[in-house]
């Protein structure tokens, strides 16, 4: 048969007959391997990226009306990547769960749960009924390890408008549940303005040193005109916290360009303190925290004793 003639979407064989694709055109796309089957009675094109998108919408044909897509593969139709790196790896297993009252999917290409879901924690994107982006940072605020949950749930913020006080409103629901206590914990501290993980791990990390909350994406002006962003800054201290990591900052060139940015800074009177990939556990998070509570000690103070 004309491969072209398969949709572009994961489709159902009823679907295939309306189209004008006979079983036996099906049973021919998948001997040849131009076409897999998912699940029962639910197909897709085999040059059809397998991600998590397209195993939702393969979940979405099969499953009833009662199943949602939650957690980290909501947050993934929402724009948030909440997986680690080795899971990048692996084929991600959809996340789902039944509404109250039915039964979770047992299929084997998703993870299926039970939630108390109520019709405004549910949206659709894609095609796919999934939590909204509110429920979403709620839920990973309790089932993922704290510092993913942090930067999943300030990313989440920062994508789609969500504030620390709209999650404190939900969180009388998460009475009881399992993980509220980590979420009541987190929320407060949640950041719209951060634009990568390792930066919801530096703020989380200065919180809890009992640090002051700083500023981010702050920018320094010269002459009245914006120059440089700054990862984190306190502004009056003068002191500037950047991420850097080999994946973005790895080349020869990057790496000269970075070194040049921070001298220019520090000519400015900024204390320039750069987190590296594995500065999130001692001895090196104790090195660069004391770095950042000495830059903030005042040099002067008007007490006499």
């Amino acid at each position: 048969m004309d491969h072209d003639l398969l949709p572009a979407a994961p489709f159902t064989a009823q679907t295939a007959a309306r189209l004008g694709i006979s079983r036996h055109q099906l049973r021919e796309a998948l001997a040849d391997g131009s076409l897999r089957r998912y699940t029962r009675g639910v197909f897709a094109r085999a040059d059809l990226q397998d991600d998590a998108l397209l195993r939702a919408q393969v979940i979405a044909l099969g499953a009833s009306r009662h199943h949602v897509a939650v957690d980290r593969t909501a947050a993934w139709l929402h724009g948030v990547d909440a997986l680690t790196l080795s899971e990048h790896d692996l084929l991600h297993v959809v996340e789902t769960c039944a509404l109250s009252g039915h039964h979770p999917t047992a299929r084997a290409e998703a993870r299926g749960r039970t939630r108390d879901l109520q019709p405004s924690d549910v949206t659709v994107v894609h095609g796919v009924r999934v939590t909204t982006p509110l429920r979403t940072a709620l839920d990973l605020g309790c089932h993922l390890r704290r510092r993913e949950a942090h930067a999943a749930m300030s990313e989440l913020a920062g994508l789609h408008d969500l504030t620390a006080e709209m999650m404190t409103r939900e969180l009388g629901r998460f009475r009881g549940r399992r993980g509220v206590v980590q979420l009541r914990e987190l929320v407060p501290s949640v950041e719209p303005g951060i634009e990568s993980p390792r930066e919801a791990w530096i703020l989380l990390a200065l919180l809890d040193a009992g640090l002051p909350r700083p500023e981010p994406q702050v920018w320094v002006e010269i002459d009245g005109e914006p120059v440089y962003r700054l990862d984190f800054a306190y502004r009056r201290a003068k002191v500037a916290i950047e991420y850097d990591g080999s994946d973005s900052h790895s080349s020869p060139a990057q790496q000269a360009h970075d070194r040049e940015r921070r001298e220019r800074l520090r000519a400015l009177g900024w204390r320039v303190i750069v987190v590296r990939r594995g500065d999130f556990t001692d001895p090196q998070l104790r090195l660069w925290i004391r770095g950042v509570r000495e830059a903030l000690a005042p040099s002067y103070t008007n007490r006499r004793w």
